[in-house]
């Protein structure tokens, strides 16, 4: 089953499910807020698409930071610090079947995974 994971008033995860549902792609959301997610799933998603692109450096949570945890380069660090703050991760993150993984929305990608 595909999932979509995200945060529900997240305004490019509602862009994301209203493009797959409107395509009739059946998916799960999962709210990484509500639900929580694991070290493994962190660890596939950065493994897979890598921890720059999982990894949200622009939203405020990031900016909040003490400047000596902005620092880091610990990968295995900043996983166990999206864990803890689910609101570091790039949204949506799409997985796919097979695996894949796509950060982010962009209808063209989508199009292409999909279409």
């Amino acid at each position: 089953m595909t999932t979509l994971y995200g945060i529900s008033n997240c305004d490019t995860v509602r862009k994301a499910r209203k493009w797959l549902e409107a395509r009739g792609v059946a998916f799960e959301f999962h709210d990484f807020r509500k639900q929580g997610l694991g070290t493994d799933k962190i660890e596939h998603w950065c493994n897979t698409a890598g921890l720059d692109k999982v990894l949200n450096k622009r939203g405020a949570t990031w900016r909040q930071l003490p400047d000596e945890v902005k620092a880091t380069t610990d990968a295995a660090a900043l996983q166990a610090l999206m864990v803890e703050q689910p609101t570091l991760i790039k949204r949506p993150v799409l997985e796919l079947d097979d695996g894949r993984v796509e950060v982010g929305f962009k209808d063209t990608d989508y199009a292409a995974l999909f279409d």
